[in-house]
């Protein structure tokens, strides 16, 4: 029965089928890709201005109080506050919790309510967090509040985010193959643009506040890009002829007797084992039913597991244990202050895009191949291997790979393979399911996802704590 639905969808999208013109649709799923992580990446790229925020302030709390009388004051630095010690884990924890649950709620939620409300809405509710954000670097406030309100924005970015990212993984699940690999390439210059941002910062000498609003309005002018975008999709030929709402609709439209005899033909050679329905008269051509989450899970599980363990291995290490290695060759020089934003985070997304934006132009190995989970596997390798750089401070194990060369290369090929496995994963993944069951699969595969960051976020400890 499957191979006869596949038979029929393939003859009745062809022929008429209208063409991808100028790349239209490719670029717009490239744009909210990255809509989708780079206000994220500006967020995170604007810590330490968060962390200068929460200082001493003229009212300093008992608790504070309390929290500086255990921090020993080293190089001249003012000790840490209660509320600045906690902030990268609490901001851990809001960001992680809400993308997994939401990202879970979105797999189920997605066929009751419609895409563009989901899409929609997502993008409107994180424009106006950053707006809000942005805002708020010219207004003094007291820490306490300015904490508590930044851990609510990080809930509703991170919440509206998952949401966004499974429907729009979901969306190009209806696509061929070829279009999650835009999205994931958008994902990829978020990152690479936030952490080139970062090292123009710290080139110009700026004042912290001066950039974290840059970084906010910045973000909102990518996130109106976006919807503004997502506006224009639906009136594209292209994408209407692949969508499974308008897909029957626009082939009896465009070439109605074509079409009939397309589905004549199949008739013949198949028996009663699929019903095959004239579109034209408005009877659906596939019986109808609703899919299952769990039937369909069962079919990707293989890719949903190894994107789950590309990101699990990535964060568990990165950054919070590359972030952590210290130059041997610096010394004094100028190279010590840009060592870990150039070789960490400009490195890692440099290539992480080039990976992510190879699978646009080869998709190998093949989505039913035993070799792409192989090379999943193997990427643990690259734990022991940062474990052994010149991690700073250590207390268990040995320097082993002491000079900058081998943290390089061993980044670049780790970023490269996170990106182009990743990438491959969640392009292939849609496609191992019947095409209306496409966006279900690309909303699991975006949980996964998700799942894999939480996971790697969790490991990141304990790898950290053996070192």
């Amino acid at each position: 029965m499957k191979e006869s639905y596949t038979l029929a969808q393939g003859a009745v999208m062809t022929g008429s089928s209208p063409q991808d013109r100028y790349k239209v649709v490719w670029l717009i799923f490239f744009i909210l890709g990255l809509g989708t992580l780079l206000p994220w990446n500006f967020f995170m790229t604007a810590t330490m201005y968060f962390t200068s925020r929460l200082g001493e302030s003229q009212n300093i709390s008992s608790v504070d109080r309390l929290a500086n009388m255990n921090v020993t004051e080293m190089a001249g630095d003012p000790p840490f506050t209660y509320l600045q010690s906690i902030f990268n884990n609490v901001m851990t924890l809001c960001a992680m919790l809400p993308l997994l649950i939401f990202t879970c709620l979105n797999s189920f939620i997605h066929q009751r309510i419609p895409q563009q409300v989901r899409i929609l809405s997502s993008l409107v509710a994180i424009f106006l967090v950053f707006m809000v954000t942005a805002i708020l670097v010219k207004v003094s406030m007291e820490p306490l509040p300015f904490f508590t309100i930044t851990m609510i924005k990080i809930v509703f970015i991170n919440s509206f985010g998952a949401i966004l990212q499974g429907s729009l993984f979901g969306l190009a699940g209806l696509l061929p193959a070829t279009y999650t690999a835009p999205i994931m390439s958008g994902q990829g210059l978020a990152g690479t643009f936030a952490a080139l941002a970062m090292i123009c910062a710290i080139a110009s000498g700026s004042e912290i506040a001066d950039c974290a609003f840059g970084y906010f309005i910045t973000a909102c002018v990518v996130i109106l890009l976006a919807i503004g975008s997502y506006m224009v999709l639906p009136h594209l030929d292209f994408f209407r002829c692949y969508s499974m709402k308008d897909k029957t609709e626009y082939q009896a439209h465009e070439n109605p007797s074509e079409l009939e005899t397309k589905v004549d033909l199949i008739r013949k050679g198949e028996p009663n084992d699929v019903e095959l329905k004239n579109p034209t008269n408005g009877d659906s051509h596939v019986p109808h039913h609703e899919p299952s989450v769990l039937s369909i899970f069962r079919k990707i599980w293989v890719m949903a597991v190894c994107v789950c363990l590309v990101f699990t291995i990535t964060i568990g290490v990165f950054p919070a244990v590359t972030v952590d290695v210290k130059s041997t060759i610096a010394g004094d020089t100028i190279w010590a202050g840009y060592f870990t934003p150039v070789s960490c985070f400009l490195v890692f997304n440099v290539f992480d895009w080039a990976g992510r934006s190879l699978t646009a132009v080869c998709m190998w190995p093949g989505k039913d191949s035993s070799l792409l989970p192989l090379m999943v596997i193997f990427r643990v390798i690259f734990i022991p291997l940062f474990i052994l750089c010149n991690v700073q401070p250590r207390r268990n194990l040995p320097v082993f790979f002491a000079h900058d060369a081998w943290y390089i290369v061993f980044m670049i090929f780790f970023s490269v393979s996170n990106g182009y496995l990743a990438s491959l994963c969640m392009c292939f993944g849609p496609k191992k399911v019947l095409p209306h069951e496409a966006e279900t699969a690309g909303a699991i595969m975006a949980f996964f996802l998700s799942l894999g960051l939480a996971l790697g976020a969790v490991s990141s400890f304990l790898f950290r704590h053996v070192i």
